[in-house]
């Protein structure tokens, strides 16, 4: 193959970006940037679905990246959206005062 990235470079580079949204995820308190690590990951596997539909010349990989980014914005406007109404209640966007909502 001689492409400027192969499939194989792409992959790691896919599971280097999953890497960091993963610990993006366990180490911030954060709520704001724990959506922005769970779109990281997500941006990590529509990376991999391209890579490997390239590799194997085959479509579905690049269909399913569309969706993915469908569903995609639509949790992040969610998430966001959540992040918003918990602000308005608790003045905090830490997830360290997610248990106090039992008590809400």
């Amino acid at each position: 193959m001689n492409d400027f990235l192969s499939v194989k470079a792409l992959a790691v580079l896919g599971f280097i970006l999953f890497a960091i949204g993963v610990m993006g995820v366990i180490t911030r308190r954060n709520l704001i940037v724990v959506l922005m690590s769970i779109e990281i990951m997500l941006n990590a596997v529509n990376l991999l679905f391209v890579a490997f539909s390239r590799g194997f010349n085959d479509t579905h990989g690049q269909i399913m990246v569309l969706f993915v980014m469908a569903i995609a914005a639509a949790e992040s406007a969610i998430g966001l959206a959540l992040v918003i109404a918990f602000f308005r209640n608790s003045r905090s966007v830490s997830t360290d005062e997610l248990q106090n909502l039992k008590d809400s």
